[in-house]
């Protein structure tokens, strides 16, 4: 998988410290998720709807 070109970026809840954060890009057919901290690793890929579906988890305050 090409990770060249993408667009990484982190969530405004991550701070400026970069511990504990993950990264994401979104890709052609992927959303592609890599550790901040060692960005030498292979991100792993989920589909898009895979993603909304976590990050409405995410985001739901009851949970």
């Amino acid at each position: 998988m090409t990770t060249s070109g993408l667009a990484w970026f982190r969530s405004s809840y991550s701070g400026t410290g970069g511990d504990n954060c993950v990264e994401v890009a979104i890709g052609a057919e992927a959303v592609l998720v890599r550790d901040s901290k060692d960005t030498r690793k292979p991100p792993f890929a989920v589909s898009p709807g895979a993603w909304s579906a976590f990050t409405v988890l995410a985001a739901d305050s009851r949970v």
